[in-house]
């Protein structure tokens, strides 16, 4: 039986360009996540330029990973891997509101007093709605349209 080459590992820029579309992001959409240019995230995905750590960190959180899980297997280089920090933050302002709305429903719910049920409900339509200002993209106000039916069931 002959061997088989071990496989060249992944080129990172093509793991950032894979994860990047099935997010459903143009290269526009990344680099202004990133504060980078769009010529830039280009660069990244075809080699053409490796990401600083501080650049990978950010990458990671955007796409839900962490540092080392974004690198693992490709060719960023060993050296910059091991300056790299074990976590980065993987969410964004509204996910983290999303989450303590379903929290505070999960507690309204059992509680059950109806004037505690619409204070509450109240205050987080004035959440929700100074949240739509900041609403990214389009991932964002879909994420606000279901909360928003949320509220809307309690009413």
């Amino acid at each position: 039986m002959i061997a088989q080459p071990p496989q060249p590992p992944e080129l990172l820029g093509q793991r950032i360009a894979r994860l990047r579309a099935r997010r459903g992001w143009t290269q526009q959409d990344l680099a202004e996540r990133l504060a980078a240019s769009r010529v830039a995230v280009s660069h990244f995905e075809l080699g053409l330029a490796l990401p600083s750590e501080r650049t990978v960190v950010l990458l990671a959180g955007l796409f839900g990973q962490e540092p080392h899980e974004l690198v693992a297997g490709t060719s960023y280089p060993a050296a910059k891997a091991e300056r790299l920090p074990p976590v980065a933050c993987r969410y964004t302002e509204l996910e983290l509101q999303l989450a303590l709305l379903r929290r505070d429903m999960e507690w309204v719910a059992r509680v059950g007093d109806r004037p505690m049920v619409a204070s509450v409900v109240a205050e987080w339509h004035t959440r929700l709605e100074a949240l739509s200002c900041r609403a990214y993209d389009a991932h964002e106000r879909q994420l606000l349209a279901e909360a928003q039916r949320l509220l809307e069931s309690r009413d």
